[in-house]
């Protein structure tokens, strides 16, 4: 039996479900494909500990063919669960492992790397896509990225994660073309790490 959605709790969703969905889209797939530079997001009603471009991206990119997984964090929001299945139809389930998409609300308690889909090597892309809220993200200082998109080097600030990130990222990048990618938001912003990209503290 289906659990009754507490309607009560959702917020409204985009305004334009296609075309601001498109524009989300594109403005993620620009931060992929470019990595270390931050993005910003279409501004959409989002539910506390959600910050809006996480919301957005879930909103863009989340369906019904997507496994999603909350940090205990979102779980303890009011009305989290009923917003995302309302707007996005995805199926939330228990272990991160087994998630299409894995929202993380408090990047401090951010789970290692490895608790996460990595793929095969046979089927890479069947790993887990990480939306991590950090407190701080901009161009420039702290981390010196390496990779595809990135014309020599490119330097991206990012506060709120473990020191033992860094650490964590170095091993995720070795299993390439298998690894997990992050979305790293804050506020309407968003940078991507894919997992081709080699990263410097």
């Amino acid at each position: 039996m289906n659990e009754r959605l507490d309607t009560a709790a959702i917020l409204p969703g985009l305004q334009d479900p296609v075309l601001d969905a498109q524009r989300i889209f594109r403005s993620v797939l620009a931060a992929i494909s470019r990595p270390g530079t931050v993005q910003a997001l279409e501004s959409v009603p989002t539910p506390v500990p959600l910050n809006p471009a996480s919301m957005a991206v879930c909103l863009a990119l989340l369906d019904y063919d997507t496994p999603l997984w909350l940090d205990p964090a979102a779980c303890a929001g009011r009305g989290v669960r009923e917003h995302l299945r309302f707007h996005c139809g995805c199926p939330l389930v228990e272990q991160p492992a087994r998630a299409a998409f894995a929202l993380v609300t408090d990047s401090s308690a951010l789970p290692e790397l490895e608790a996460f889909a990595r793929g095969s090597d046979e089927y890479p892309e069947r790993s887990t896509t990480l939306i991590v809220q950090v407190s701080g993200l901009e161009s420039g200082g702290g981390w010196r990225l390496r990779g595809p998109g990135i014309p020599a080097t490119a330097h991206l600030g990012v506060q709120g994660l473990a020191e033992s990130f860094p650490a964590q990222w170095r091993t995720n990048h070795a299993l390439h073309p298998r690894g997990v990618d992050l979305l790293l938001t804050c506020g309407n912003r968003i940078a991507a790490l894919p997992r081709s990209v080699e990263l410097e503290a």
